[in-house]
């Protein structure tokens, strides 16, 4: 469990060993490194279709991934390219996808919101709302059949809790103990709307509640607090107990996609999260106060932006896939 220290005002700050923030830290950076740069792609014009970048929310995925194995199953929706890298996907693969080449992890074919990697038990990158979630259910009935001790993450916004599919799928995982996480990733807004205009009740949290599902809202601005309250899903899923639905209160400091002028939000709002509830400025606090130095931080820095500028350079250098693959994976075989 992480330790914790006390806040200048006088609140408990959580705190880690520095060898472990260190990987946050590194993580998160890479995240908003390549999404940066993604989004730089794209106003060239080198990246084609839809891209939502996952800036301002990498602690939801580092801190969630810090609970997990690598046998355990992930899958989300199409704000995506964070929860890819976070799972150990190669950003010169994942970069690649985006520009529609060969080298991509879908060949090219699947671009921003559809790409996989079976050797890394990410299951996508779903383009529909909500259609992620009974796939992520399916995935825990597999393991629970199998007799797998592993447990399946499913991501999903507020955007898509109200989804049809979502309660079908909770009633499935309550009734059937399966070793499901839902993870809503509220930041706020789906698409321009607020989820106080978007969504009736209580909090997302307690969504599962009639069909039994534990449910806990997280500050999903620390990575140390999501991977607390992953880690009690995880044990209480590996348990048997069944699924667990976290809402993770987070933020998008970009717009919903990058055609998206994000003009329904005020200024000040987002300036302020910016400012004050950064999530990977808060690990490199953490990480200063306990003797890091700036140019520790800044060699860190030099050294992700060097992977994403190969990255960027590989995905405009990768070929882009021959007319003859056009009809080839489509079908699985027999």
């Amino acid at each position: 469990m992480p330790k914790t220290k006390k806040g200048e005002r006088g609140g408990e700050v959580k705190s880690a060993p520095a060898g472990e923030l260190l990987k946050y830290y590194r993580d998160m950076l890479l995240i908003r490194r390549f999404e940066e740069r993604a989004g730089q792609l794209y106003g060239m014009g080198l990246i084609g279709g839809f891209c939502h970048l996952y800036i301002g929310q990498e602690a939801v995925v580092v801190g969630m991934q810090a609970t997990i194995t690598p046998d355990d199953a992930v899958i989300t929706s199409y704000r995506d390219h964070g929860h890819m890298l976070a799972c150990g996907m190669d950003p010169r693969g994942v970069m690649a996808e985006l520009t529609g080449r060969i080298g991509g992890y879908s060949k090219g074919k699947g671009g921003s919101m559809h790409m996989f990697s079976r050797q890394k038990n990410f299951f996508g990158g779903h383009g529909i709302v909500g259609a992620q979630v009974p796939i992520g259910t399916g995935l825990a009935f597999a393991h629970r059949y199998n007799g797998h001790r592993r447990v399946s993450l499913t991501y999903l916004g507020d955007g898509a809790v109200n989804q049809g599919q979502v309660y079908e799928s909770f009633n499935m995982a309550a009734l059937w103990k399966l070793p499901a996480i839902y993870i809503i990733e509220n930041n706020r807004y789906g698409m321009g709307t607020s989820v106080e205009r978007a969504a009736a009740g209580p909090a997302l949290a307690e969504r599962g509640s009639s069909y039994g599902i534990p449910g806990e809202q997280v500050d999903g601005m620390d990575v140390l607090a999501v991977k607390e309250a992953g880690g009690r899903a995880v044990a209480h899923a590996k348990a048997g107990n069944g699924p667990t639905i976290l809402e993770v209160m987070t933020y998008r400091f970009r717009g919903h996609s990058m055609s998206d002028p994000a003009k329904y939000r005020p200024k000040e709002e987002v300036d302020k999260m910016r400012t004050e509830r950064d999530p990977i400025n808060q690990v490199r606090d953490l990480l200063v106060a306990q003797g890091t130095t700036e140019d520790d931080l800044k060699k860190i820095d030099r050294e992700i932006r060097d992977i994403v500028a190969d990255a960027a350079d590989f995905a405009q250098t990768s070929p882009e896939p021959p007319e003859s693959t056009l009809y080839t994976d489509i079908l699985v075989g027999a």
